[in-house]
């Protein structure tokens, strides 16, 4: 219950008020309850004949108190029986009872009501965190992990959070007022009967949580298995293509059925044991009954008991309303630990460190005006030791445009994803005139860079707004423009609704060609004064990329420009060309002076000349 308790610390502590109201509305519930059932009894007892003393009234006060509102609820009924008869007595003590039954039903759909703003605004909170916390750590995080595993903590362990913990904080606040009210009861009606309930119940209770504290670890490893087979549906949706390419069908179907029998057979578990709530706490509950009524009876047949038998009857009503609520609280020893185990599955992505740190005391930077230097970079990835990037050391001026080529694995990518803080150099440093990048605001920094890759990744949304995006207050006049300049005015106006045209799941309604203007458009229309090209041209055909190679000769005017290139071709006329090779820079040059070294730069352009 500790982990519980934190996990409300965390979230439930803004919603504070509303579990203020609903132990003001149990409290009330609870109040109604006994009080029905404590002026039913002795009204009863005197309607029938059982009690024909005469009562007179007593004053209110502290001391004798249980004597005096039994004594005053007698006399109170007797008046009625005088006044009324007993025909017209029994109707009024039925309406009593009514009326007490409707307050406390309203009471206690009041607790349950006020409590659903916080089950629901817990859950949106925890989603947004996760969402947030997810979109502001390091791309190597994203990298590292599943996407579906991430998915499917967002989703199926946020619901089950919802499910399991929130669903169950009514019952914690209901369930223990509800108890410690009829306790009270009990012991102000018996206290002998109840020190003999206390003793036997604890026995019991620790049977009831007995299987509750095992399901945190099944519940575990049941949420892992569906992390697996959201992953597995992830795959299956982005490489559905070649699936069916390569007749995969029967294999993928064979690897979704394996995990998800696993998935089955652990939340299978899971419900078993849960199931065993119920039964359990309504045999055990009724044990506690018949031990009770076993004392008590035999304290009356022996004439040792300090209550009366209609006293004791009401003893056993409470008893009994006693049991219900500690049904529920059982229940909630069983759900409770699936949504730990939920929750600490979502604690992994909220908890994971964030090693791209924001500078403590931010230098303003809201352009270029010297060059962006490499000095001495080295870099490796967290989970590896080996290096990526040795002692790069290159010089970007402002407005020139350097390309890098190499082959694939070489580095390329990664020296430029340092450059936005991607990913943090381990060794060296990356300086914008001058100044290291690290002491830039995240934000300043790229919004100074723009980026146009080899996938172009647009959103499920009009052509305006992906174009537009990031740019705040984008006028139809600058994405029109923008849209121009990128050679994409054309097919734009050609679709169905014009810029207002939905482009599908990550462009799927597009060319390669078409996406990849959209993409140079919005980095147009951002006008950024760093461009980082990276193998924008690489996946298209000699159409397309004629049309996009004009779009980015438009786009690179002006601008200081890092190009990444497999074909040659697209980079002849860069200023400058750093051939990397394992992580090293091992030629530079132009594209004539690195013809005439006859050394790797060559070789590849002769490879791409066949």
């Amino acid at each position: 219950m500790k982990d519980f308790w934190k996990v409300l610390r965390r979230f439930a502590l803004p919603y504070k008020h509303y579990m203020i109201g609903a132990v003001v509305a149990n409290l009330l519930s609870a109040v109604l309850n006994v009080f029905s059932f404590m002026g039913v009894i002795p009204m009863l007892q005197m309607l029938f004949g059982l009690d024909t003393s005469a009562y007179t009234f007593q004053p209110w006060q502290w001391d004798g108190i249980k004597e005096i509102a039994i004594n005053n609820l007698y006399y109170y009924t007797s008046v009625l029986i005088g006044q009324y008869g007993h025909q017209t007595t029994l109707l009024i003590i039925g309406l009593i009872l009514c009326l007490a039954t409707f307050f406390k039903t309203a009471c206690y759909f009041a607790s349950t009501a006020v409590m659903v703003p916080l089950r629901t605004g817990v859950v949106r909170d925890i989603r947004i965190m996760v969402y947030d916390k997810v979109l502001h750590l390091p791309l190597a995080f994203v990298t590292d992990e599943r996407r579906g595993d991430i998915i499917a903590r967002m989703s199926g362990d946020v619901s089950e959070v919802e499910t399991s913990i929130t669903s169950s904080l009514n019952m914690l606040i209901k369930d223990p007022i509800l108890i410690i009210f009829y306790f009270v009861t009990l012991l102000f009606v018996s206290w002998q009967m109840t020190l003999f309930t206390v003793l036997v119940m604890p026995g019991l209770i620790w049977v009831m949580g007995f299987i509750g504290r095992k399901l945190k670890s099944k519940s575990l490893f049941a949420q892992s298995k569906w992390s697996e087979t959201m992953a597995q549906l992830d795959e299956m949706l982005g490489g559905l293509r070649i699936i069916k390419a390569f007749i995969a069908e029967d294999k993928m179907l064979a690897r979704f059925r394996t995990v998800n029998n696993q998935y089955r057979n652990a939340s299978s578990r899971v419900a078993i044991r849960q199931a065993l709530a119920h039964p359990m706490s309504e045999f055990l509950g009724t044990c506690i009954i018949v031990f009770v009524l076993w004392f008590g009876g035999s304290l009356i047949f022996a004439n040792k008991s300090p209550i009366d038998a209609p006293t004791f009857i009401f003893y056993m009503i409470i008893l009994y309303s006693v049991v219900a609520p500690m049904k529920e609280l059982s229940k909630t020893s069983y759900e409770i630990p699936k949504g730990l185990a939920s929750m600490e599955r979502i604690d992994k992505i909220l908890n994971a460190e964030n090693p791209i740190h924001e500078p403590e005391h931010p230098v303003a930077v809201k352009g270029i005006s010297e060059a962006i230097e490499f000095r001495n970079v080295h870099f490796s990835y967290s989970n590896s030791p080996v290096e990526v990037i040795h002692g790069v050391n290159l010089v970007v001026p402002k407005g020139k445009t350097i390309a890098l080529v190499g082959q694939s694995g070489s580095g390329k990518s990664t020296l430029v994803d340092l450059v936005p803080r991607y990913h943090d150099v381990t060794g060296g440093e990356i300086l914008i005139d001058g100044i290291n990048v690290k002491n830039f605001r995240l934000h300043d920094l790229r919004a100074l860079i723009g980026n146009v890759n080899q996938e172009a990744i647009l959103f499920n949304d009009t052509f305006f707004n992906n174009i537009a995006f990031g740019v705040e207050n984008a006028t139809m006049e600058q994405v029109v423009e923008a849209a121009k300049i990128a050679n994409a005015h054309e097919f734009i106006l050609q679709s169905e609704h014009g810029y207002d045209t939905y482009v599908g799941d990550r462009g799927c309604r597009l060319s390669g060609g078409q996406r990849q203007r959209i993409s140079i458009a919005r980095a147009i229309l951002k006008n950024p004064p760093i461009l980082i090209l990276d193998e924008a041209t690489s996946a298209l055909d000699t159409e397309s990329e004629r049309l996009v190679q004009e779009a980015l000769e438009r786009l690179m005017r002006t601008r200081t420009t890092i190009a990444i290139a497999h074909r040659l071709s697209t980079i002849k006329n860069a200023d400058e060309i750093y051939v990397l090779h394992e992580g090293q820079i091992v030629e530079q040059g132009t594209h004539e002076q690195l013809i005439q070294q006859g050394g790797y730069y060559k070789h590849l352009h002769d490879m791409q000349q066949i």
